[in-house]
């Protein structure tokens, strides 16, 4: 994913959470208000903080973008992200162009010139994560300490980021 420069330090701290990672989960509520979730490839974080990704026109999701939610995740890494937000779609042809890649022919067959390729663009209204960047074994000794002390022991930093615009 590319990120671009950030404008405030909340959004620096979010492209700094989710740039190595390579798929989100994209929730949104269908017209029977049930939460669906597909997991989406993100292309871009631009300098205001929103995330690009490619869509079909023709996607049932397209319909439903007024309140949108993202979670990235690296278990590994112990680095969780939910952000909350809308959705938009455009057919700009250079963005399309600029930001495509081989990985998206399978969906698109005829590249940028796919009939129903348009971008989605998530914009962020706030973020919520937690980063437990020590070792699997330093994140198990942690729990087992707080399991103990029945409190929180160093299992990594929670914030909310709402400083967004």
């Amino acid at each position: 994913m590319k990120t671009a420069t950030q404008k405030n330090e909340s959004l620096t701290l979010l492209s700094e959470l989710i740039e190595p990672l390579r798929v989100a989960m994209l929730t949104i509520s269908n017209a029977e208000a049930d939460l669906i979730s597909k997991p989406m490839a993100p292309l871009e974080m631009d300098e205001d903080g929103a995330i690009w990704f490619f869509t079909d026109l023709h996607s049932d999701k397209v319909r439903h973008l007024n309140v949108v939610n993202l979670s990235f995740s690296d278990a590994d890494n112990g680095t969780y992200v939910s952000i909350s937000g809308r959705g938009e779609t455009h057919s700009d042809r250079n963005k399309i162009q600029e930001l495509w890649t081989a990985a998206a022919k399978p969906w698109f067959p005829n590249g940028v010139d796919s009939a129903n390729l348009a971008l989605l663009k998530i914009i962020p209204s706030s973020v919520e994560y937690w980063d437990a960047p020590n070792s699997k074994m330093m994140r198990m000794f942690a729990m087992a300490a707080s399991v103990v002390s029945g409190k929180p022991v160093g299992l990594g930093k929670h914030e909310v980021l709402d400083n967004l615009a």
